[in-house]
């Protein structure tokens, strides 16, 4: 009973801190004209604060370094990860203000990512142990990083990175607590998400404030952290499920673009949520597509634990097929 109580007050706290925390910072960034001003890129059209992400970062990195003073024996990681995505706050909200190089950004999230697999919990087995050690190890550094960038790059719409950043944290948590995996995960995925939830209340259609790279990249950050290590104990499929709109969303267009030879870093407006807004959805209604489909990948995370051998399997099928149903549906909006 201690524990659920616990889990639920360290969720609430995270909720109405973030909501209060960004509260505040919307009205710092105002009477700093810190705005994101409409382009021809922009799916907004109105000057909005950009930089929420210093109330919802500095919440959840808050609400983590409490968890780890909670623990009796806190682990080198509990601290470090927080301190490398302090790191990430910093450089990137250098980069809300006025920018840095590509190479500073890729840097600093290469050497946070690389600092922070040397204390992950069952390093070199992400890959369930199909490649070699020190290639499991290469393939993790890359698909993290790459992770974080397609976090910051769907960042586009109002609600959107709020509703995926909440699915992630509480999807991370379900899987803590459904397997017994480790019950500090259930309170930082559990945390993320009500930070999350917290901001959503300013930054759903019309937003008020935007989460910033200050915001998205550390997100990323910490929720790229939960769901590796989700994989490298085993949960392979619900940790690849869990983000799939995401990962779909930001791979496939990469591709587009890499085949059209344009820059990957470069604004554009050519997701598949993008080309549904300027088909006519608004905001709201891609974040709650998005959302919807969410809840039906959180299951099928979940159903993927069964005991019953092609668990992972199906679940994984199904969670495929309920991303392709998304992405056509967002297509067709775009070409009409």
């Amino acid at each position: 009973m201690t524990f659920w109580l616990w889990l639920f007050l360290a969720a609430g706290g995270a909720y109405v801190a973030s909501r209060v925390a960004t509260g505040a910072v919307l009205e710092w960034l105002q009477r700093r004209a810190i705005l994101d001003r409409p382009n021809r890129r922009s799916s907004h059209r109105v000057a909005t604060p950009r930089g929420g992400g210093l109330a919802v970062s500095g919440v959840v990195l808050a609400a983590w370094a409490l968890i780890a003073l909670a623990h009796a024996d806190p682990a080198p990681r509990d601290w470090l990860v927080p301190g490398l995505a302090l790191g990430l706050v910093g450089v990137f909200w250098l980069d809300d203000l006025r920018g840095v190089s590509v190479g500073l950004r890729l840097g600093a999230q290469a050497l946070a990512v690389g600092v922070a697999l040397a204390v992950m919990p069952g390093l070199g087995q992400v890959f369930q142990g199909l490649l070699p050690f020190w290639l499991d190890v290469a393939a993790t550094a890359l698909l993290w990083v790459w992770f974080v960038n397609l976090f910051n790059f769907m960042d586009g719409i109002d609600g959107i990175t709020g509703v995926e950043t909440g699915f992630i944290g509480l999807g991370a948590a379900a899987v803590a607590l459904v397997t017994g995996w480790d019950g500090a995960q259930a309170f930082y995925g559990l945390t993320l998400a009500a930070a999350a939830l917290g901001f959503l209340a300013w930054n759903w259609h019309p937003a008020k404030v935007f989460l910033g790279d200050v915001g998205s990249v550390p997100l990323g950050f910490l929720a790229g952290w939960l769901l590796l290590g989700a994989a490298a104990a085993g949960h392979w499929a619900a940790a690849l499920i869990l983000p799939l709109y995401y990962l779909a969303d930001a791979s496939l267009t990469l591709v587009r673009r890499a085949l059209a030879r344009q820059r990957p870093w470069d604004a554009h407006k050519q997701h598949f949520y993008q080309r549904a807004h300027q088909g006519g959805l608004s905001h709201a209604a891609v974040a709650t597509r998005v959302a919807t489909a969410n809840l039906v990948l959180l299951a099928l995370a979940l159903a993927s634990l069964a005991a019953f051998g092609p668990a992972p399997w199906l679940s994984l099928a199904a969670a495929g097929l309920t991303v392709a149903l998304l992405l056509g549906h967002l297509a067709g909006h775009g070409r009409g």
